[in-house]
């Protein structure tokens, strides 16, 4: 992921639109609410909306990175936001306060699950809410004329968001529901019948994911691309360890049952954070001396291993102290 997520400066946004997807899932287009046009983007790119509250969301962008290449004045942020009732509010906030004419800030688009736009022919897994950053891919394929398949899972086809705008595009898509036993998707099978060539897309729940990892551990890893909205591991959440914040020299005790970013937040420390769950990116840190224990879907398995930056979000720590750059 880019630095320009923690380090690019906020940008407004005006809600335009809102339309119901599906049960449950709301799209959202913005504009620009100033003089100046919005960054381009790149598909499979994601902003981080402001919530109230202090809440940070990313959610990622549907629509065509080629929309506006013409004229940026015409650019817009289109995201899709499924209603999670269990989750931690954010959610719920969108499905309620927005409306149209509304302005909200907005962190410009970063992507860490970007489209290899040269593959010869791509095949795309999407489960549920993880249809949004596939629209995105699929729509600028299109444009590029590149063939591509989709398999799209979803409970029904009431709860299967951009349902139409996908049968109007120019591949091959199958659409397969949880409510139908003969439709069920084989991950494994669609892995394994695709030629070496092929890029591989995966975005769905931790479930799918999974399996879908297992499924291309044979392939060639730069034709294998995923992104997770819920981190593998749980959090590390059993404290009993220090973090020394070295530009100010305070020492914190993370107590169990906190993480080190609800210790940082207690302590009325301001630092950029969105997912919560290790995913986006938003929330990594420089680490200057210690041992993380890392629980994050998003730093390599060789920055693990380097242990030069942690999540605090979900990370912890092995060490006793673990000293950060902040």
């Amino acid at each position: 992921m880019s630095v320009a997520s923690t380090t690019a400066p906020p940008i407004d946004l005006r809600l335009r639109q809102t339309r119901l997807e599906a049960e449950g899932i709301v799209s959202y287009e913005f504009v620009s609410a100033g003089d100046a046009p919005l960054p381009a983007f790149s598909a499979g790119a994601h902003i981080d909306l402001h919530l109230a509250g202090d809440k940070v969301r990313s959610y990622s962008l549907a629509n065509a990175p080629f929309e506006a290449s013409a004229d940026a004045s015409l650019r817009r942020y289109l995201i899709a936001v499924q209603r999670d009732d269990e989750g931690k509010g954010g959610s719920a906030w969108m499905h309620a306060t927005p409306r149209v004419g509304d302005v909200l800030r907005a962190t410009p688009p970063v992507n860490d699950f970007a489209l290899a736009e040269d593959a010869p022919h791509s095949i795309f897994i999407a489960g549920g809410i993880g249809i949004t950053p596939v629209m995105s891919m699929l729509r600028q394929l299109d444009a590029l004329g590149r063939p591509w398949r989709l398999h799209y899972a979803s409970r029904s086809p009431a709860q299967t968001a951009f349902a139409e705008d996908v049968r109007t595009l120019d591949g091959e898509t199958r659409f397969c529901f949880a409510s139908s036993r003969s439709e069920r998707l084989d991950i494994a099978a669609i892995v394994r019948e695709a030629p070496p060539d092929v890029h591989l897309y995966c975005c769905g729940p931790p479930r799918m994911i999974d399996t879908f990892i297992d499924s291309c551990a044979r392939r060639p890893p730069q034709t294998v691309h995923f992104e997770r909205f819920a981190a593998a591991e749980a959090p590390a959440t059993g404290g009993g360890y220090d973090v020394v914040l070295q530009r100010s020299g305070q020492r914190l005790t993370v107590v169990p049952g906190k993480t080190i970013l609800d210790t940082l937040l207690d302590h009325g420390i301001d630092v950029p954070y969105a997912c919560t769950a290790g995913v986006c990116g938003t929330c990594r840190t420089a680490v200057v001396d210690g041992q993380p224990d890392h629980r994050d879907d998003f730093l390599s398995d060789e920055e693990k291993h380097a242990n030069t930056s942690v999540m605090i979000c979900c990370s912890g720590a092995r060490s006793g102290t673990l000293v950060l750059d902040l």
